[in-house]
Formats: structure tokens, C-alpha cells, sequence
């Protein structure tokens, strides 16, 4: 058995036998393959400057103190629920980076920056996935146009936020990444669990779609450990990936098929199932709110109702939101997906979301809050 062992890497360039592939058996229910250039590329093209990596550095660690309790702000990860239009995006940003100059005394405040979708079914997959709305999913495109937002919003002193999908996107943008979500879908992955290991980043895990807290709580549980798993380097070659282990995952409460589960009743035995889960950091402390998905019927009506009322139970002294969570954008609702020049600009093409004006007011609130229990302490 010593004596085993695979391949030389030397080998990689030496061209594959034809004769090593069956065609019956390989790619069978693919019709085309487009290369895309490796992560490598996309960086030299947008680069992370100077400034922009200062910034990302001092807001994930601005992150990491509020979710360990060093910093007694609330962190509030906020804007679309996709990006679509990247003007729009830069738009949105500009008016999230002057209120955030006014609140940052009370809240961290990170810009939603999603470019993925996951979908129950079918649907729009996301600006990297068909940037043009047009199903010729021109993906090459779609990824030099997420850097390109990113480097925009970083630009303008505003972290960023986002949810990993997979395990090869990270590599084209988790330089420009404060923090990340790995969503309800794939909270019980292993996949996304290994992900999270090696992530730069605090990353929230979303309880399941069904409401079960245990598979989130085990994610944050397993993630802080070393893991060893297939991924990609920035020049695109395979590599075997060693991860230390990140300890800075935590949850965030979405509510779920059966109901909102941002009550404090809710909270409270998330907390303790957190605690009997054994998982460690953040999730000693607290936890993060969505106030979307499930917690507002994807309402957006109510969902701005939510945070008032978790702004009320912050203001009271209620021990373990860390954070909430809200989708935002220009203007509030949400239209069917359509090429760019067919939509309202500003306007969600996925769930529906605040509008500004009722945003800035939230946003106000929220820090005033901050401020009432600050005074009571």
C-alpha cells in the first residue's frame, strides 16, 4: 500500500490520450463548454487597490467585533436582493455610503452585493449567471461585471456582502468580500460547510427553509474546524485546499415555509439550541435577523414593520441580535425578470424590497436604538 500513489503533477501538460476518454460516457448531457479565463485574470483587470483592501481588512474585523461582543453596534447588511443593474447598484450605494458616514457611531453597516440566486425551482440565476437578462448566459461577462460593482461600492467606503453558491466563485471575487452568507438551501451542505472553513470572512449560516436552527448551528460547529477538499487555485488549476478553520460563523434567523421565527421566543431558543449545539465565537453572543424571506412573507410592507419592532426590542435591552438583515433598493416591490431596457429602473427583479426613503428612516432607527441602549447601560 506504500507504494500507492496518483498521478505527478508534472504530468499536467502533457497532452491527454485520445484514446483515455470515451465520448459515450463523458459529457453527455452537455452542449457546449466555454472556457473562462482563470480567477488571475479578472484580478489584474479590477484590482483591489490600496484603500480598498484597508477597507475590507478594518470592516470584516469591525464585523468580527460586533459577532465576538467587543463592539456594541449593530450590524445592519443591507440593499438589493440581487444586483441587476449595475448603475442602479452604484446608485444605491452612493446614498447607503452618506448615511452610513452620519450612523457609523452605532451601526456597521455592509451593502448587500448578491450576484447568485438560488432557485426552488427555475428562475433568474443571478447577474454572473446571465448578466444580460437575455438567456445567453454569458457568464465570462457576468463576472467581470460583479468585480466591477464590488469595486465600485468599496470605492465609495462601503463594505460589501454577499452569498456563495459554490466553491470556484469565491476565487474571482472573496478579495472584495466583508461578509457572506451561506443561504438555507445549502445550510446542511458539505460542500458549503468546507467553503466556509476557508472563507476570509465572518459568514452567517441561514436556518433551513423548513425553520430547523440544528443544521445552521451544526454548520457555524463544523466550520470553525479544519477541513481538506477539491477546489481551484487563482490560475484555475485543481488543487487539494487545507483550511484552518474559520471562527467567525454564525446564524442569522430567515424564518421559513412555516412562519416568521424572529420573536423573541424564537430568538431565545435559537440561542439555547446554539448552546447545545457546542458551536463557539459569535454564537456564544448572539445571533443576526433577517427581516426578509420568511420573517415578512417576502412582503416588503412588513418586512420594514419587522425591523421597527426588533428595533423597539434592541431599544428595551434584549439580549442576542447582533444584527438584522433587509433587503433595500430604489424604489420598493419587485418587477418580472426582462432585458435591462424593459424594467423599471431601481426596482427588484427578484423578491421584493424597501424602498430608499423607507430605508434611510429604518436605518435611523435602528442607530437610535443603539443609542437607547447604550443610555441604559
Amino acid at each position: 500500500m506504500a507504494g500507492l500513489r496518483g498521478p505527478d503533477s508534472s504530468e499536467d501538460e502533457h497532452r491527454l490520450d485520445e484514446r483515455a476518454v470515451f465520448p459515450e460516457t463523458v459529457d453527455v448531457n452537455i452542449r457546449q463548454l466555454d472556457p473562462i479565463p482563470a480567477p488571475r485574470a479578472f484580478l489584474r483587470e479590477l484590482p483591489l487597490t490600496e484603500e480598498m483592501s484597508d477597507l475590507v481588512l478594518r470592516s470584516r474585523q469591525e464585523i468580527r467585533d460586533v459577532l465576538h461582543g467587543r463592539d456594541d453596534r449593530l450590524l445592519v447588511i443591507v440593499g438589493p436582493c440581487s444586483i441587476h443593474d449595475p448603475k442602479a447598484a452604484r446608485e444605491y450605494a452612493e446614498r447607503l455610503a452618506a448615511v452610513n458616514r452620519e450612523l457609523n457611531d452605532r451601526l456597521v453597516i455592509v451593502m448587500r452585493t448578491y450576484f447568485e440566486k438560488p432557485r426552488t425551482t427555475i428562475g433568474w440565476k443571478g447577474l454572473i449567471n446571465d448578466p444580460d437578462l437575455d438567456g445567453r448566459f454569458n457568464i465570462r461577462k457576468g463576472m467581470w461585471l460583479a468585480r466591477k460593482v464590488l469595486t465600485d461600492v468599496l470605492s465609495l467606503g462601503l463594505p460589501t456582502a454577499i452569498e456563495w453558491l459554490d466553491p470556484i466563485t469565491p476565487q474571482y471575487l472573496c478579495d472584495l468580500i466583508c461578509w457572506g452568507a451561506i443561504g438555507a438551501r445549502n445550510t446542511e451542505s458539505q460542500v458549503h460547510r468546507e467553503l466556509a472553513s476557508g472563507l476570509s470572512m465572518p459568514i452567517g449560516f441561514k436556518n433551513s427553509t423548513d425553520g430547523s436552527i440544528k443544521a445552521a448551528a451544526d454548520s457555524c460547529y463544523t466550520s470553525a474546524f479544519e477541513h481538506h477538499f477539491l477546489s481551484i487555485n487563482l490560475d484555475g488549476r485543481v488543487i487539494s485546499a487545507e483550511t484552518k478553520g474559520n471562527p467567525d460563523c454564525h446564524l442569522v434567523l430567515r424564518g421559513s415555509s412555516h412562519g416568521p421565527n424572529y420573536d423573541p421566543e424564537s430568538v431565545a431558543a435559537a440561542l439555547e439550541a446554539l448552546k447545545a449545539s457546542k458551536a463557539s465565537g459569535p454564537s456564544e453572543h448572539g445571533l443576526v435577523i433577517d427581516a426578509a424571506h420568511g420573517n415578512c412573507g417576502k412582503d416588503e410592507n412588513r418586512e420594514a414593520e419587522v425591523v421597527e419592532e426588533i428595533a423597539a426590542r434592541i431599544a428595551g435591552g434584549e439580549q442576542g441580535i447582533l444584527g438584522v438583515m433587509m433587503e433595500s433598493f430604489l424604489k420598493g416591490g419587485h418587477q418580472k425578470p426582462a432585458p435591462l431596457d424593459q424594467l423599471v429602473y431601481g426596482q427588484s427583479i427578484t423578491d421584493a424590497c424597501v424602498p430608499w426613503e423607507r430605508t434611510e428612516q429604518l436605518l435611523h432607527t435602528l442607530a437610535g436604538a443603539v443609542a437607547t441602549r447604550r443610555s441604559a447601560r
